[in-house]
């Protein structure tokens, strides 16, 4: 098999621009970004994007550039607008281990942090307390280099993102990560560049108390594509990846770019932001050379399923919901829905935005996180076994693909039996919970909950391939009952147009087994 050698090699698990430059690995050209940011009047820039969005390499490579190591960035966008390359003094800190402390161990990783930073600048006798130090430094290095200095803080808020839903402890913590990051306030007339990056975006009175001049980046159209990678460079820079991937998969380019978007794009960040797809996936997926969930499996998102718990959140609350940017883009602390939250995280991202009325539209962005996030819920409202419930559904979607409704009800019956008895399964929104992420694995089907219809709701409205079903759920009845509701309320005006057959589905759940006892199919 015919192999390009010059194909570079993919920088997995390398967070470190020089490291990736001096290997000759494969680097996606953000400079130009870095360029344009460095070179604008404000001092103090703000990014949030999900984890393993390419945040950390972004600092680094922001870190190479002050340095001034013009060496690492010949063939780049940058090295065509950057005449001066002065070298400042840099202070990075990176707050990513900061995670699951208390507040005397945290004080403590942020001693070692300046620790190391003061060891390059010969402070020999540190002054007491976080914040004194970190004056302290910047001082010092601005004296010794006689240049202004640049502060880089990577994951600033990770020491807080595991109290998120724990009020009195994330006060304490957040008191420390305030009086550490005081100073950058300050000592403005000292500093060049300060560039702050996270996940979540903490009120800036909170964190940053009179820091009120930061430049946020996170919806800003100009960097939407500052992290991740576009659907332009994925088509130009990693052509040649895409090719070797469809020839190992055995499918057509076209075919494998499809599966590429199915799987890792559809995010945006804001109202204007080109298609962007997951960089940790689309470099895992190229290097093991097959479809996987990389990115979901690569980190547990305990804090998430903590914070559902803690605000009620049902399965269905997470799909299509329409917002404006004041109720996602909003500081995690005091938001009073998940939305703000699941957005950040990067398990709900923009896909459409209303200028006339000056709303988005969010929703999962693509298949892996689908997949990935209605997988992480099972436990919580289907059973323990994950395995199983997965194993079932993907059953059930082999019948439904062959148009059998009665064979996947029959699967789901039997499953259901195995499942012991849970004593919160008396009221009929339960059963429409686990129908919905049952079918919600069925992956490539859409499913909708509570649709409204002008005359009421229906239960669930599920698109297969070739179908669609509108099912009615009752609980302690009979499937009959459930059935003459939908003939009722003629469920079947509103969904007409999707042109595909409709096939009206009535179940009769039992609340002492937790079981279906009945169901009725009507072809129309």
């Amino acid at each position: 098999m015919h192999k390009n050698m010059a194909r570079k090699l993919y920088p997995l698990g390398i967070q470190t621009f020089e490291r990736i430059r001096k290997e000759d690995k494969l680097y996606i050209d953000k400079t130009e970004y870095i360029y344009h940011m460095t070179h604008t009047s404000g001092t103090y820039f703000f990014l949030a994007r999900p984890r393993r969005f390419g945040k950390s390499l972004l600092v680094s490579t922001l870190q190479s550039y002050f340095e001034g190591k013009k060496d690492l960035f010949k063939g780049l966008a940058i090295e065509k607008l950057e005449q001066e390359w002065t070298e400042y003094p840099v202070l990075h800190f990176d707050m990513s281990g900061g995670k699951h402390m208390e507040k005397d161990q945290l004080e403590e990783y942020l001693g070692y942090r300046l620790e190391e930073e003061e060891r390059r600048w010969g402070i020999d006798n540190p002054a007491k307390g976080c914040n004194n130090r970190l004056i302290e430094l910047i001082n010092t290095a601005y004296e010794k280099s006689g240049k202004q200095v640049v502060v880089l803080i990577d994951e600033y808020d990770a020491p807080l993102l595991d109290v998120a839903h724990e009020e009195g402890k994330l006060d304490e913590l957040r008191n420390v990560m305030r009086n550490f990051y005081s100073p950058l306030k300050y000592r403005e007339p000292v500093l060049r560049f300060v560039f702050l990056t996270g996940i979540t975006k903490f009120s800036q009175l909170s964190i940053f108390s009179e820091l009120n001049n930061i430049t946020l980046l996170s919806m800003n159209d100009d960097y939407a594509g500052i992290c991740g990678i576009t659907k332009e460079e994925l088509l130009t820079q990693m052509s040649e990846d895409i090719a070797e991937l469809a020839e190992k998969r055995g499918i057509t380019k076209e075919q494998a770019i499809d599966k590429l978007k199915e799987h890792y794009d559809g995010y945006h960040f804001t109202a204007e932001s080109p298609d962007i797809f997951n960089p940790y996936s689309l470099l895992n997926c190229f290097n093991e050379k097959k479809f996987g969930s990389y990115w979901f499996t690569s980190g547990t998102p305990t804090y998430l399923i903590n914070m559902m718990r803690h605000y009620d959140v049902m399965p269905t609350d997470i799909t299509r919901v329409e917002a404006d940017a004041s109720e996602f883009d909003a500081p995690t602390e005091n938001m009073s829905t998940i939305m703000p939250l699941l957005y950040q995280s990067g398990y709900i991202t923009i896909k459409d935005y209303n200028e006339d009325y000056n709303y988005y539209t969010l929703d999962i962005p693509n298949k892996e996180v689908k997949v990935g996030l209605t997988k992480s819920l099972i436990p919580s409202y289907v059973t323990q076994n994950t395995l199983a419930t997965t194993n079932t559904a993907r059953r059930i979607a082999q019948a439904l693909d062959k148009q059998d409704m009665d064979g996947a009800l029959t699967l789901l019956q039997t499953f259901l039996g195995t499942i012991p008895y849970c004593n919160v399964t008396n009221y009929e929104g339960h059963y429409q919970q686990m129908l919905f992420i049952i079918f919600s694995l069925l992956t490539d089907y859409l499913v909708d909950v509570e649709v409204h219809t002008p005359k009421g709701r229906v239960d669930i409205v599920l698109l297969t391939k070739t179908d669609l079903y509108l099912i009615e759920l009752k609980l302690n009845k009979d499937a009959q009952t459930a059935m003459q509701q939908i003939n009722l309320k003629d469920y079947r005006q509103r969904f007409a147009l999707s042109g595909k057959p409709i096939t009206k589905v009535g179940i009769n759940f039992d609340g002492t087994t937790g079981n279906i006892t009945d169901w009725v199919i009507e072809h129309s």
